[in-house]
């Protein structure tokens, strides 16, 4: 049984690492922002891992998996969520080259607790990772619902840990990004990305 478990963290941990929105808008806080401004967008990403897992034990969230109108909603408000940011950030850049970008207003609203919490809220995939997938990694013989809600408390601590760990790494580097004309470069990347990704969730077929 341990081993099932470990074998389902495992899994846990590989999708994770996979870049995604969460990633881009922890990208952008952490290097514009600084280290807190990383760290308040990753909490309020892992804030909507909870809901989500709150919602998959009570089985609402098989609800949002199951009908296609309610889906394609919350997949265009995330999409339309993601172009924001994304709009936002390329705006930005065009006063990065003289606008000192801890103290500027524009990127402390970018990182916060808010902006994690909504990318994450808005992203339907969540739904269907944690209706189709999660009861798949359940151990043979364990009860359904306190086994889906352990895999969910696995997941947020290994979303935390590796979101803060990047945030750490990368607020190491940001000195070479707090220069102008990097930081400008930068937010276009980080802003062309965000929309990058918006486009695909907005089209992309469930």
């Amino acid at each position: 049984m341990i081993s099932a478990l470990l074998a389902a963290a495992a899994v846990l941990a590989l999708l994770t690492l996979v870049p995604g929105p969460d990633m881009a808008v922890v990208t952008q806080a952490a290097l514009t922002g600084g280290r807190s401004s990383g760290f308040r967008v990753s909490v309020g990403i892992v804030s909507g891992l909870l809901v989500w897992g709150l919602l998959t034990v009570l089985g609402l969230s098989a609800i949002l998996a199951a009908s296609a109108e309610a889906y394609t909603a919350v997949k265009l408000a995330g999409a339309a969520y993601l172009i924001y940011l994304g709009v936002r950030a390329l705006w930005q850049s065009r006063v990065s080259a003289t606008v000192d970008g801890a103290s500027d207003p524009a990127v402390q609203k970018a990182g916060t607790w808010k902006t994690g919490f909504t990318t994450n809220l808005l992203n339907p995939k969540i739904a269907v990772f944690y209706t189709g997938l999660l009861p798949q990694l359940v151990p043979a013989g364990w009860p359904t619902g306190p086994s889906l809600a352990l895999l969910v408390l696995i997941h947020v601590v290994i979303s935390i840990a590796w979101l803060s760990a990047y945030v750490v790494l990368l607020s190491r580097a940001r000195s070479t990004f707090e220069k102008p004309k990097v930081r400008q470069m930068l937010e276009r990347v980080t802003g062309t990305v965000l929309l990058g990704f918006g486009a695909k969730i907005a089209l992309e077929a469930r």
